[in-house]
C-alpha cells in the first residue's frame, strides 16, 4: 500500500462508517505498532484509537470523515476534513437521541512511511459539534 492509499483508507474505511469494513480491520495493518495519535491534551496508542473508533461507529451510525484537502511533503500528510454524523446515546457526556447532527472541520498531520502511519497530530472542532447537538 502506498502512503497516500494508507491515508485514504484511514478516512474512507476506518473513520467513515461503511458496510464493507471495520475500523480495527482497516487500521491494524496500516498503523505502526508504536503509533500515537496526539491531540491537544492526550495521546492514544493504536489499540486505544481503534477502540474509540469502534465505539464511534456504534453511537454514530452515519459517521463520515471526508477529506477536503490533502497536502503532502515527503513523509508528512496534512489533511483538512469535514466530520459529520448523528449520534444516538451518550456522546462526550452529552445525551443524544439521534435527532441532531454535527458537521465540523478537522485537521490532521500524519507521518507515513512505507504505507504505515507512524503518528498523527490532530485537532477537531468538538466545541462546535457540541453546540450543534445542543441547539
Amino acid at each position: 500500500m502506498t502512503n497516500k492509499e494508507a491515508i485514504l483508507a484511514f478516512y474512507e474505511q476506518a473513520l467513515s462508517v461503511n458496510s464493507t469494513t471495520r475500523p480495527t480491520a482497516v487500521l491494524t495493518p496500516i498503523l505502526a505498532d508504536d503509533f500515537l495519535s496526539t491531540g491537544s491534551v492526550a495521546a492514544k496508542n493504536k489499540e486505544e484509537l481503534m477502540n474509540q473508533l469502534e465505539f464511534f461507529w456504534k453511537i454514530i451510525p452515519n459517521l463520515k470523515w471526508e477529506p477536503k484537502d490533502i497536502i503532502n511533503e515527503g513523509d508528512k500528510y496534512v489533511v483538512r476534513s469535514l466530520a459529520s454524523g448523528t449520534p444516538n446515546g451518550n456522546f462526550m457526556g452529552l445525551p443524544t437521541d439521534g435527532t441532531k447532527s454535527f458537521k465540523i472541520m478537522t485537521i490532521d498531520i500524519h507521518s507515513v512511511k512505507d504505507g504505515m502511519i507512524q503518528n498523527t497530530n490532530h485537532v477537531e472542532d468538538w466545541a462546535t459539534a457540541m453546540q450543534q447537538l445542543k441547539s
